[in-house]
This record gives C-alpha cells, structure tokens and sequence, in this order.
C-alpha cells in the first residue's frame, strides 16, 4: 500500500515537467510556463493529499489530525520528488 502511494506521488508530481497539456487534458496553443507547471503541482498534491486522506479513512475509520507542519514538510517532499521533471525539462534543455 505504501509503496502504491509513493508510486502516484512521484507520478503526479512529474506529470505536469513531462506533459505538454495542461493537467494533461487541456492542450494548449502556446508552451506551458513555470507558473503554470507550479500551479498543476500545486493542485496534485493536493489531489494525493485527499485520495491518502481517503484511505486513511478507509483503512482505519477516522482522518488523525495534523498540523500546518506536516503540511508543509509533505508539501517539499512533493517538490523533492518532483525534481527528475525539473532536471529533464529546465536544466538538459
């Protein structure tokens, strides 16, 4: 189970480097920005946030509180793991 949710988490958080559509549907008439890209991994992690908030739920019946801490420090993994789109995208380009 664990290993599933860091698999979607490292997915989610290199789609938006990888992708050339706007979270992934959207096609778009121009090249995507930096701003944007931000915005898309803004948006998944949130995205995993409420889809491990689910299981939690499921797995043990009830969501333990968290404070705004755990929420950032997630927040940076998620860009950490978002750093292999970063490298093929901005820095071998």
């Amino acid at each position: 189970m664990i290993f599933l949710i860091i698999l979607i988490t490292l997915f989610l958080s290199n789609i938006p480097w990888f992708s050339k559509n706007l979270f992934i549907f959207f096609p778009l008439n121009k090249t995507k920005t930096i701003a944007l890209v931000l915005l898309e991994i803004v948006v998944n992690y949130f995205i995993v946030g409420f889809f491990v908030m689910f299981l939690e739920k499921q797995a043990i019946g009830n969501i333990h509180p968290q404070g705004w801490e755990f929420y950032v420090v997630t927040f940076f993994l998620f860009i950490v793991l978002s750093s292999p789109g970063f490298i093929y995208k901005v820095v071998w380009k």
